[in-house]
């Protein structure tokens, strides 16, 4: 896999360089107290280095700015898009669906329907809606990560499970933020639902698809780029991704995640669709003390297909290791059937590398479709920011 490295908004400081005087030993050797305290310093220990300071977070930028962008972002790609000889071996073998066995499972796929927890400007809560879609309660702002309501999706068959969470149940919408331009993260028809006053954050070369659907307020940021909504700091982090939604647009518009940041610090990563890469350490080394990341699981399978653009189990959770983050809520799963594994096995998976890991089992917050959970922060943690 190629990397590219995109570090736009980084601040990078270079230490002056310092030379010695040189200088001429004489042949007899007079003992001083300042040469023994040289001598003792030059048999002492080397101090410890300080670590590197962290890239400077960019300066928010304006609401609703209009912006102009370059044609293609390919050159944000982590991995070639696949050519046509895996094109006609994906075609070959047909592993789009799990076998009768692997479908036999959604009956028992996790499902309690709720409303969202009550939240105050002090409290985080998360709502799972389903695949990538959140109700995120975080510094008195009610958010919806790349909401899809609808029961069908272009290219896809019906959801095997219904959306969690209720349309007429949802708070006031404050914002609205969007991974990229995929039919499963980017729903028409569900966007149609809101008031065309909503914030809505994008990724560069996406807002004119917001404003030709008389989106009023649409903020359209590169990677490492910020804008901010009463106190709430909004971050667009890379991802290992693409884009594409017609035969002619592949990789016009941005991919990436979403660092939530809340006036008193909590801090929320929403990671959109991803496989795995160096950007996960960089987020996390930029954005320390993630509380709460959100990591898709599912839609795997076939690995040799899918792994440059998607995590297994076993990656999201190393993913979460490599950002810091204290807890994860699994997502992209249990909801469309995009690929081939077994429907309940991104659940078991992610619970065993969970365990093999050695982390905290309360940590993983595997909610049912519906489910929710309010953060309680330890007096640790706390203290710690």
């Amino acid at each position: 896999m190629t990397q590219q490295t995109h570090e736009s908004g980084s601040a990078t400081t270079t230490a002056p360089t310092t030379t010695a005087p040189t200088t001429t030993a004489s042949t007899a050797t007079v003992t001083t107290p300042a040469t023994t305290a040289r001598d003792d310093a030059a048999t002492a220990p080397a101090p410890t280095p300080c670590p590197p300071a962290l890239p400077s977070l960019a300066e928010p930028r304006p609401l609703g700015e209009l912006r102009f962008w370059p044609r293609t972002f390919h050159d944000r790609l982590t991995a070639p898009l696949p050519g046509l000889k895996a094109m006609a071996r994906f075609a070959r073998e047909g592993s789009v669906r799990p076998g009768r066995e692997g479908l036999a499972d959604i009956p028992r796929l996790p499902y309690e329907p709720g409303p969202p927890p009550r939240a105050d400007a002090g409290t985080v809560a998360v709502t799972w809606a389903g695949h990538a879609s959140w109700v995120v309660r975080i510094g008195g702002l009610t958010v919806l990560t790349d909401p899809v309501w609808s029961r069908r999706i272009i290219g896809t068959p019906a959801r095997v499970t219904p959306v969690g969470v209720a349309w007429e149940t949802l708070p006031r919408v404050d914002a609205v933020v969007i991974s990229h331009n995929h039919y499963d993260h980017l729903d028409a028809p569900t966007l149609r639902r809101l008031p065309r006053d909503t914030p809505v954050f994008a990724p560069a070369g996406l807002g004119r698809w917001f404003r030709r659907r008389r989106f009023t307020t649409v903020t359209e940021l590169d990677w490492w780029e910020a804008a901010e909504l009463s106190g709430v700091r909004f971050d667009f982090v890379p991802a290992h991704h693409w884009s594409k939604r017609t035969l002619t647009d592949t990789c016009h518009s941005l991919w990436g995640g979403w660092v939530l940041t809340a006036a008193d610090g909590q801090r929320v990563y929403f990671a959109g669709d991803t496989g795995y890469g160096h950007w996960f350490s960089r987020i996390g080394g930029r954005y320390p003390g993630i509380d709460l990341a959100l990591m898709p699981i599912g839609a795997y399978d076939p690995r040799w297909w899918l792994s440059d653009v998607h995590l297994d189990p076993e990656e999201a959770v190393r993913a979460t290791e490599d950002l810091g983050a204290r807890r994860m809520a699994p997502m992209h799963w249990g909801t469309f059937i995009l690929s081939a594994e077994p429907v309940l096995e991104p659940l078991t998976r992610v619970r065993a590398a969970w365990e093999k890991a050695g982390l905290d089992r309360e940590d993983l917050w595997d909610l049912p479709v519906g489910g929710s959970r309010v953060l309680e922060r330890t007096p640790v943690e706390r203290a710690l920011d």
